[in-house]
């Protein structure tokens, strides 16, 4: 989150979107069967758009990393569920052996695995955003991990630096959010709703930088 105090707004800066999209990879890459080998199809976002652009070059730095994780196709499905599901489809039908999906959002992730589930197939599959509905997925089994920097925190940060800078009180010109991998092992800690989460104080937040 940037604040500009010339403008005396706030600008979503969305620091997760290149290291979330570095870190879920490298996750999924590590549970790609042994000796780090396996086949993957990206589902891209919307072609151009920043946060496409900043997700696939965090897919593609690690991909390069590994050989033999051998990237079968690359395509888009504008961030949307069913145009996703119908990618995928199209890509079970092209390739017989996919052992995992690296989806740029967790709607396109959901719709892969909808697609998986009516051919009868099975791989690993990975988004990003940490969503609800990536969160009940993963709590079902049916997908991997998600990139996150948590939303709600976002939501916490802006508007306390929004009413410092309103109260004429000093803040930070900067801050980053620390992107989470969320799977298995911690999903209940982002499963909570949102009434039993609490903001943290502007000291936590600068102490966290």
């Amino acid at each position: 989150m940037v604040a500009s105090p010339r403008h005396q707004s706030f600008v979503p800066r969305f620091p997760f979107l290149h290291p979330g999209a570095i870190g879920t990879p490298e996750y999924a890459r590590s549970k790609l069967k042994v000796r780090q080998e396996g086949n993957v199809v990206i589902i891209e976002g919307v072609k151009g758009s920043i946060s496409g652009q900043d997700r696939m070059k965090g897919f593609h730095e690690v991909l390069k990393k590994y050989p033999n994780v051998k990237l079968l196709a690359s395509q888009p499905a504008n961030f949307q569920r069913l145009n996703a599901l119908q990618v995928m489809e199209n890509l079970l039908q092209t390739h017989r052996q996919i052992d995992g999906v690296l989806a740029a959002n967790d709607a396109m992730a959901v719709g892969a695995i909808e697609a998986l589930e009516g051919a009868n197939r099975k791989a690993l599959v990975v988004g990003i955003n940490g969503t609800k509905e990536a969160v009940d997925a993963i709590k079902a089994g049916k997908m991997l991990s998600s990139g996150q920097a948590d939303p709600f925190m976002q939501a916490c940060i802006g508007t306390t630096i929004a009413v410092r800078q309103l109260r004429k009180l000093p803040i930070r010109q900067e801050i980053i959010l620390k992107p989470y991998v969320v799977d298995k092992s911690n999903f209940a800690e982002f499963d909570k709703p949102v009434e039993q989460r609490a903001c943290p104080t502007w000291e936590q937040i600068v102490a966290s930088n």
